[in-house]
Order: structure tokens, then sequence, then C-alpha cells
């Protein structure tokens, strides 16, 4: 089961990859990506995961790529290093070219992926929750756009590990709660289950899609709207999702307990929900 690596058409053991100093993801952060998760060997919610990288391709506007050798390529990938927990990373950059800010003309993206084996959370985290601070939402103002810029979340998330916390949730500055610094966020209030609507403010999740469709099942109340620090606060239920994360219950914020400072009952059914998505799938 080797962590494989692919640069523009050649796979090699990950330790062996290496792209030119003058990638304009690695100069500029010009770049876009997405991480996939298997389960069971096998790639989950692949068509969402590309339908996104396309997308943010085209808000950068790229140069035209074929999404579908794309996405070949990263089965074939994942396909060889017959790793049946894996998270299959995919990158795009404008490309390799001499630095300069504009951009650069008739050469072709860069594709960059690996796949390596997800280790992970600790079982006992799902069971007893974790515990977050807020933060001041310091992104650039395309947070929708799944680039590589992601310098505001690595500081936010720092500071939460400093602060004896799991992670961080971004707050703007005139109050409204976005996300954490890796995943989307739900709350529940007034028997509501309430997250941001999708604005440039946020990232267009996959899990946080696929929590609103088992909403929509299930007939269970859901909203996409604006929410202050205050109603945070006195939420009943937190919790966060996404690809890595899945379904992850937050019971404490900024040394405040949500609820009862335990794992609620809704965050257990979502937790279930995306379970059997995934076994279905």
């Amino acid at each position: 089961m080797p962590e494989l690596a692919y640069i523009n058409g050649r796979v090699m053991p990950i330790e062996d990859a290496v792209v030119s100093v003058e990638d304009r993801g690695y100069q500029f952060g010009d770049a876009v990506y997405e991480v996939i998760a298997s389960y069971g060997g096998k790639m989950f919610c692949i068509k969402e995961h590309f339908v996104r990288l396309d997308r943010s391709m085209k808000e950068l506007h790229f140069p035209i790529a074929q999404i579908d050798e794309i996405r070949r390529a990263a089965v074939d990938l994942f396909s060889k290093a017959k790793i049946e927990r894996a998270a299959v990373y995919i990158q795009v950059s404008r490309g390799v070219s001499p630095r300069n800010h504009s951009f650069p003309a008739n050469i072709p993206v860069q594709v960059v992926m690996t796949v390596r084996k997800i280790e992970e959370k600790n079982p006992p985290i799902r069971e007893t929750g974790i515990s977050a601070i807020t933060v001041e939402d310091f992104r650039w103002g395309r947070c929708d756009i799944k680039t590589v810029q992601l310098l505001p979340n690595v500081l936010a998330k720092q500071k939460a590990l400093e602060a004896g916390c799991f992670d961080a949730i971004f707050v703007s500055k005139d109050g409204i709660v976005r996300e954490g610094s890796s995943s989307n966020l739900f709350i529940l209030s007034g028997g509501m289950l309430i997250t941001h609507p999708l604005t440039p403010d946020i990232l267009p999740g996959i899990t946080r899609s696929l929590v609103i469709d088992i909403c929509r099942e299930k007939e269970y109340p859901v909203q996409e709207r604006f929410f202050d620090k205050s109603e945070l606060y006195e939420a009943v239920e937190v919790f966060l999702t996404g690809t890595i994360t899945e379904v992850l219950p937050v019971v404490k914020i900024d040394g405040r307990p949500v609820g009862n400072g335990k794992v609620g009952p809704v965050a257990r059914m979502f937790q279930e929900g995306l379970l059997v998505r995934l076994k279905n799938e």
C-alpha cells in the first residue's frame, strides 16, 4: 500500500516528488485544490469534488483544463496506491513560469496529486466532542473558491491548539459566525438546524451539502441564514462538517459549554446519517 504522488502525468513515491520553484502555486498561492476521502477502497463524492474543482479553476480564470483527464488520473493514482482509507489530494496551479504577477501566456496548468493513508481522529473525540475558540475572520474575500491561500486558516488553527482547543471558528468583524478553520459549521437553535448561507464568505462544503440533504430526507428543519456569536453561545448543539472531519460535535466554545456540555442527539443523528450515505454510495 504505497503512498504515491503524481506530477503532470508522472507517478512516483511521495518522497521523490518535487515541483519547480517557479510554480505559481508556490510563488503566489495561485492554485486550487480538493481533498477526497475514500472508504473501503472507494472514493466518496468524487463527482461533487470535481465539479467544485472545475468551478474553482474557472473562478480564477485558469487556462482551460481537461477536468475529465484530471479525474481519470486521480482515480488511476488511487487505484495504484491500493489504500482503502485514503486522502486523495489534488492541486492545480496556473503553471510554471518566471515569477511575474501578471498571468503567463500559453503555459499548461500544473497538476499535482498525492494519495496518503488517513490518520483517523482519536475515536473518543467523536463520542465526547471537541472544544473551540472564536477568532476574527481576516481571510480574503473569496472563501468560496478552494484555493491554497490558507495562511489565515493555519494561524487560526495554531491559535486554537495553543489555547488547548481542537479548532477555531471564524467570526466576521461585525459579529457574523462563518465556519471553522477547515470545516463548515452548524448550530441547533430554536429546534432548527442553522448554517451560514452560501456566499463568498464560506466554502461550499461537500459534507455541508450532504447534511442539508439528509435534513430534507428526514424532514428535519434546516435554515441557511446568518447568525451571530451570541446565538452561537446559546445554541443547544454545535457541530463541524468536512471531508475528513465528517460530523464532529463541538461541546465547548471560548470556555463556555454548548448546551449541557455533551454531544447531543442531533449531532449523533447526522453522524449516523452520513455513515449510511458512505455505505450506500
